[in-house]
């Protein structure tokens, strides 16, 4: 059975509240000018007569017709359906005993009968095109909600199997710091399986996230490179797109690295009210032309992500500062 969603329920209400608005509109508005009853119920009675079969198409074929009939491929099924309803909903119309009628007023009612089928028509071309346009909206949402699952799994596995193989080396210096370390990876692992399936996580799970992911980055460092990070976290509910700044953190490790030059890696992670800033700096050590193995992926990932996610409410700045030192800055608003 399918799952009844909480929007399907407003959707419905919404419909049957306009629905009926327009249904007692006539009604209402010779309340409004005459405030005589009888007139109203005159009004009422006209209203339903001609426009409750219209109401009856539409409702039939946005809930029924339209969504198992017409996007199934059934379309001569689909129009032999509406034919039939039209006639049977329309049936007090178009079969009614024309003698009956006040003379002189046939050709008025014939060109009510035609209008009121072609209500009808529109009812159905109305349900068509809302059905359309939230079918077309669905598959957007669900393209973005998969682009941004594959962007945020792009985490390099090699970062994986070398922080293995650090910790494989790391057990017969130092056991004790072996065994910390398999916890930050195991808690690492554990944060990116299952507690990043939300579009959004808070600030407090994700700040340790990250802190963790410095610590087995910095296995790979030498003496040669030295690390800084800082965090100053307000709100630690405010909520952000998980694993948003990870692929830059690799980055800067990847890349400001140098096992022959003093190299620097600087990142930080301040919030103030509801902006959210991270800054990443590290010495540019460009990797070798012949080696460009992932070369600004990371960053495309990234942008990538802020513009489906944070759409005109965030800022980058990347730069490369007359020092070598390559910077990048990305300003939020959550």
């Amino acid at each position: 059975m399918k799952k009844i969603h909480i929007k399907d329920v407003w959707l419905f209400v919404a419909q049957v509240l306009l629905l009926s608005l327009t249904l007692l509109s006539p009604g209402l508005i010779s309340y409004v000018t005459t405030h005589d009853i009888q007139v109203v119920w005159g009004s009422l009675m006209v209203s339903a007569y001609w426009l409750a079969p219209a109401i009856v198409v539409y409702l039939l074929n946005f809930y029924l017709f339209v969504p198992m009939l017409w996007f199934r491929h059934r379309r001569w099924l689909f129009v032999v359906t509406d034919t039939i309803l039209i006639v049977f909903s329309n049936s007090h119309m178009l079969f009614k005993d024309f003698q009956t009628l006040p003379e002189g007023t046939l050709a008025g009612y014939s060109s009510f009968l035609i209008f009121s089928l072609l209500v009808n028509l529109m009812a159905i071309g109305i349900a068509l095109s809302i059905r359309y346009m939230m079918r077309q909206s669905e598959k957007k949402q669900k393209e973005v909600e998969a682009e941004l699952a594959w962007l945020k799994n792009q985490i390099n596995p090699h970062f994986l199997f070398n922080t293995l193989n650090n910790i494989s080396s790391l057990t017969q210096i130092d056991a004790d710091k072996a065994q910390d370390t398999v916890m930050q990876l195991s808690d690492l692992l554990r944060y990116a399986m299952y507690e990043t399936n939300k579009p959004k996580v808070p600030l407090e799970g994700e700040v340790e996230f990250i802190r963790n992911y410095i610590e087995l980055m910095k296995l790979r460092c030498n003496e040669m490179t030295t690390v800084y990070s800082q965090f100053s976290i307000v709100n630690c509910q405010l909520e952000v797109a998980p694993l948003l700044f990870i692929s830059l953190i690799e980055n800067a490790f990847k890349h400001g690295m140098n096992s022959n030059a003093p190299a620097t890696i600087d990142i930080s992670l301040t919030q103030k009210d509801s902006t959210l800033v991270f800054n990443c700096d590290n010495t540019n050590n460009p990797k070798p032309t012949k080696d460009r193995s992932g070369s600004g992926i990371g960053l495309e990932n990234t942008r990538r992500r802020l513009n489906l996610l944070y759409q005109g409410r965030y800022q980058w700045e990347q730069t490369i500062t007359p020092d070598n030192i390559y910077h990048v800055k990305i300003t939020l608003q959550l």
